[in-house]
């Protein structure tokens, strides 16, 4: 027999467990001007990211607090995950590519307009193909008017789960995490046919994958 546990019971130690880690990474940052300055001038900002790189970075989001919004699986993983983001501090629009992803894009754009959030994305996710850009985020920008921020986290020796689609990075305890960004990315004015979503996301998958490369 199956015991359901209620997904905010397991998701307040998890959120707990998670502060208390990320209170030991050292971050060093290049390129966070890029976002200061959107924010200074009160333009519409998105971050993109791997989503094997999504605890680093969230961590370092953590460190931050600026005001965040996010997408997650309707599903009961998702739950989860919601509420333990929601515990450190983001918003979360539910759905994703593969289940109810429409609902969640129109969700988080409403709340980046009305709310003013920088919009969080992994461009490759849920499921993959690994650092290969989905269209999403380049309708997202378009409709909100926003500028789309790549950004890179690098760790010192990670665990890497080498088995799941992405190679999934957790950080251990004291680790020394690099965090580059990059200058804002503007999607388009034109109409975002198949061609012209397609070419859009190569240039930012290629942004993106040169992004700190080598450091």
């Amino acid at each position: 027999m199956k015991i359901k546990v209620k997904p905010v019971l397991v998701a307040a130690p998890m959120a707990f467990c998670y502060r208390a880690l990320i209170k030991t990474l050292r971050f060093e940052v290049e390129g966070f001007e890029n976002l200061t300055r959107l924010m200074n001038n009160k333009e519409p900002a998105m971050l993109a990211l791997w989503h094997n790189e999504i605890f680093t970075l969230t961590a370092y989001g953590v460190t931050k607090g600026f005001p965040y919004v996010t997408m997650a699986s309707d599903s009961r993983d998702g739950q989860i995950i919601t509420k333990t983001l929601e515990r450190i501090g983001y918003k979360v629009a539910r759905g994703s590519s593969t289940r109810g992803g429409v609902k969640a894009m129109l969700s988080m754009t409403r709340l980046m307009k009305k709310e003013e959030r920088i919009g969080v994305i992994t461009v490759d996710g849920p499921r993959g193909p690994r650092h290969k850009v989905k269209q999403g985020i380049l309708a997202i920008a378009q409709r909100t008017g926003s500028a789309i921020i790549p950004i890179r986290g690098y760790v010192d020796n990670p665990t890497v789960f080498e088995k799941s689609w992405d190679r999934f990075e957790v950080a251990k305890p004291f680790s020394r995490c690099k965090v580059f960004m990059d200058k804002p990315f503007r999607v388009t004015d034109e109409k975002l046919t198949p061609e012209v979503l397609e070419s859009e996301a190569l240039k930012l998958e290629n942004s993106m994958k040169n992004l700190g490369h080598g450091f």
